[in-house]
């Protein structure tokens, strides 16, 4: 008999104890569900613009292909999606569409063609921003597959006004001429700010 009620004993604490992880387990999941909705603490939209070296604007380019497959030249993009290329950049950022209008920043860093199937990239950048409104950096990385009208890369820090944000900013390229100019609406939102 002892050795039943033990048993029974056993039981109803495992049960317990299942029932409480359970319910527990239910609020933290719900709870996390609820910070999925936050509304952005920061919000900017700025424009960069990328004017591709080629070989015969060397006095306007804001970027160049630095490695390319065996063989490729580093004034064409590779066939093939471009696989394998890599530029560096350095381009002007705007608070709107023209490419004219006075720069706020630049934008800094790489770009890597990384799929042998489709057109997506890797990219590593930084805004450096210089206005009346903000100074500092916002560092972004991620995959960009270039065919998504909009993509979104992650924000992973910053310097300045923008020390220890993160969030997401969402790319929309909003005008390209061939293989040479580009330019890319970036939609950013920090959820995180300090």
């Amino acid at each position: 008999m002892a050795r039943a009620t033990a048993a029974t004993s056993l039981v109803l604490i495992f049960f317990l104890s299942f029932m409480l992880f359970s319910s527990s387990f239910s609020s933290a999941s719900s709870s996390w569900k609820s910070k999925k909705h936050h509304k952005p603490c920061k919000h900017l939209l700025l424009f960069f613009h990328d004017i591709i070296y080629n070989g015969r604007n060397a006095a306007n380019a804001t970027s160049a292909i630095v490695a390319a497959p065996q063989g490729a030249n580093l004034t064409i993009l590779a066939d093939k999606f471009h696989f394998g290329n890599i530029a560096v950049f350095d381009d002007p950022i705007t608070l709107d569409n023209n490419l004219h209008s006075p720069p706020v920043g630049r934008a800094q860093g790489m770009y890597i063609y990384d799929t042998k199937n489709t057109f997506s990239a890797w990219l590593g950048f930084t805004f450096v921003l210089k206005t009346k409104d903000y100074q500092g950096t916002i560092n972004f990385n991620g995959a960009d597959p270039l065919m998504n009208k909009t993509r979104d890369i992650s924000i992973v820090g910053g310097t300045g006004d923008f020390f220890m944000h993160r969030g997401v900013a969402t790319l929309m390229t909003d005008s390209f001429e061939g293989e040479v100019y580009f330019r890319l609406s970036v939609d950013i939102k920090f959820y995180e700010c300090w």
